[in-house]
């Protein structure tokens, strides 16, 4: 199934083939339904990734799915990104990389460059059943955009690079979801995609292919290497 969606300000063009629905999102889709019916209240669905695994993509196509064949779901997807912290902080901002001190900017996407403490407020919002408003990141503006979506869905899944990281403050946030997956896959894969998304929102492939390979590949390791382990694992080709 073909599925054209803008991404965080960017327009994606992904496929899923019959065997990807059948033998995920179906079954996942059916899978989260029955949990909320089982409890009697939203759950909240937690979906982990490196960078460029298509996290967005995958989540936006699950609540695009449930919307077209699953009536009785009320499934929304929401993304941690709008948490970044704004790109004036970021520049004036420093912090330090290897033993040298240097503005936040340069390692944007890094887990130091969110806001941590708000994040974990709003998924205990989310997570108590209360609707609030939810931010979202725009990669051309390269800052969030405030209460950008309206959080209603009976069934959540929030998606992000670290909300299962191994780390101070943010191995925590997982003990809130009722439900985690992980997308894994072959880094080189994961540097292609990250570059061809940087050149997109501006950039040359030269200054994209410098910027993914200083900041983007350590946390893609990040996520690789430290991650709790899911519910459930999926691999991504």
């Amino acid at each position: 199934m073909r599925y054209q969606v803008n991404i965080n300000g960017i327009d994606v063009d992904a496929n899923y083939s019959d065997e990807v629905i059948k033998t995920y999102v179906e079954p996942l889709l059916e899978r989260f339904e029955e949990m909320r019916r089982t409890k009697g209240r939203r759950i909240l669905v937690m979906l982990a990734a490196p960078p460029g695994a298509g996290k967005s993509t995958f989540v936006s196509f699950l609540e695009h799915y449930a919307k077209s064949f699953y009536k009785d779901i009320t499934l929304q997807a929401i993304g941690m990104d709008g948490f970044h912290r704004r790109q004036e902080y970021l520049l004036s901002h420093e912090t330090d990389v290897d033993g040298v001190m240097m503005p936040m900017v340069k390692i944007k996407g890094a887990p130091i460059t969110f806001d941590l403490e708000s994040l974990t407020e709003k998924i205990r919002q989310v997570k108590e059943g209360e609707n609030c408003g939810w931010p979202a990141y725009d990669r051309h503006l390269h800052n969030p955009i405030e209460d950008a979506v309206w959080v209603t869905g009976d069934i959540i899944v929030l998606e992000g690079n670290y909300l299962l990281l191994d780390a101070d403050g943010w191995k925590d946030l997982h003990k809130m979801a009722d439900y985690t997956l992980f997308i894994t896959a072959k880094e080189d894969m994961l540097r292609e995609r990250l570059v061809s998304r940087k050149a997109a929102s501006g950039n040359t492939l030269e200054k994209a292919a410098e910027f993914v390979d200083f900041s983007d590949m350590k946390n893609v390791r990040l996520c690789l290497n430290h991650s709790l382990k899911p519910d459930m694992e999926l691999m991504l080709f």
